[in-house]
């Protein structure tokens, strides 16, 4: 039986008729066609789908949509504003922090997550941070070296 649920995305609101057993992300990919959060592990430990509800970072391949609703929920999709890319983006892009690129959406939302908390963090802080998101092509150097140049940035 399908239940309406209000969801707050990216500073929108989004109505969806859904399932109760519906994860976030196949809210947010399917009904929503909000594709950056993928799926890789489907059982939350790889980071791919991170997106960030309440500016905390939750796994939404295991996250019920339902859990979600009345919070705000931002996704790789909110972080450019008026066609500018967020200080993240750009230095992923700057520091070629990504090379197929599946990982590099869950690894910038749990990075913003994490500057906001901690804006001028150590290396090691950043690698501690990303720890959870799996990245099987680039060692995670140009990554942090990123993250700590957005930083400096915001």
């Amino acid at each position: 039986m399908k239940r309406s649920v209000l969801l707050r995305i990216n500073g929108e609101r989004h109505e969806v008729y859904i399932k109760p057993n519906r994860t976030l992300l196949e809210v947010l990919r399917e009904d929503l066609l909000l594709t950056g959060a993928k799926e890789a592990c489907g059982a939350g430990e790889c980071g791919t789908c991170t997106v960030l509800v309440d500016g905390k970072p939750v796994n939404s391949c295991i996250t019920l949509a339902m859990e979600a609703e009345g919070k705000e929920i931002e996704t790789i999709e909110g972080l450019s504003k008026g066609g500018d890319l967020h200080p993240l983006q750009e230095a992923f892009i700057d520091h070629h922090a990504f090379q197929c690129g599946f990982c590099t959406p869950g690894m910038i939302m749990t990075a913003k997550a994490f500057l906001n908390r901690k804006p001028g963090p150590t290396k090691q802080e950043i690698r501690n941070a990303i720890a959870g998101n799996i990245c099987r092509c680039t060692g995670y150097e140009n990554a942090v070296d990123a993250i700590l140049n957005a930083a400096k940035e915001m």
